[in-house]
């Protein structure tokens, strides 16, 4: 398949996706209004079914919007692409190389906040607590996809833990989730020197285990999911680029 192909079944499954969210049905229950199966409704979410113009015409009026407006899509691909994943994931490794590729400038969600409350994330914390650093977070995310800029975006692995946030990062961007086991993580992290998760923690790596599997099920509905473990990230690079058609 093409990538603008590619790009394009992509974007059909987002439209799709916001469409049955907004009128807050289950996959399931569009599947069955529609008179298709709930695999078809699934895959074309997931940007990976090709339906027929029939199929395509019955979702739309399940969702009771005319058939143009669920295929009015960009010509062109996407090229807003966050990276998800743990500290040590590799995404301030992998993001400048991959940015460089597309000839796009790579930013990194966190170090924007900072620039925007104009102290760093440890100081704001500890002076005004989370909520303060989650509304810039969102603030500042928004201003970002304002922009319209083609990006490499990457975000900060906890923010699978704030709904409204992960939520506009999943429907403006392609995501990519670099994967790696817990041990990974932590290895890298280690080789870095990075000893924050270590400070007064004596049980951090169990914890870094712990966070790992809670966040999983979030990570997972990235639309791209990258191994990383044992590759270089020139690999990396050349698998995300090819994954998601760019």
């Amino acid at each position: 398949m093409r990538g603008s192909d590619a790009a394009l079944l992509h974007a059909l499954g987002r439209r799709l996706a916001e469409l049955r969210a907004d009128r807050d049905r289950t996959v399931a229950e569009l599947a069955s209004l529609a008179g298709v199966s709930r695999r078809h409704v699934a895959e074309a979410e997931a940007g990976r079914a090709n339906l027929s113009l029939s199929k395509l015409a019955a979702l739309a009026r399940a969702l009771g919007v005319p058939l143009r407006e669920l295929v009015d899509l960009p010509l062109a691909p996407l090229e807003r692409i966050a990276l998800l994943g743990l500290r040590g994931a590799g995404k301030s490794t992998v993001g400048p190389l991959l940015a460089q590729d597309l000839d796009a400038p790579f930013l990194e969600l966190d170090r924007r906040v900072e620039a925007r409350a104009g102290v760093e994330m440890a100081e704001l914390l500890e002076l005004e607590g989370p909520r303060t650093w989650e509304r810039l977070e969102r603030e500042t995310l928004e201003e970002v996809l304002a922009s319209g800029q083609r990006l490499v975006l990457e975000v900060p692995g906890s923010i699978v833990d704030r709904p409204e946030a992960f939520g506009r990062v999943l429907t403006a961007c392609r995501t990519v989730w670099l994967q790696a086991p817990p041990e990974a993580h932590w290895e890298r992290v280690v080789a870095q020197g990075d000893l924050r998760p270590m400070a007064g923690r004596p049980e951090a790596r169990q914890e870094l285990a712990e966070l790992w599997s809670q966040r999983r099920p979030a990570y997972a509905r990235s639309e791209v999911v990258l191994a990383t473990a044992g590759r270089s990230p020139a690999e990396v690079v050349r698998e995300a680029r090819l994954a998601l058609g760019v």
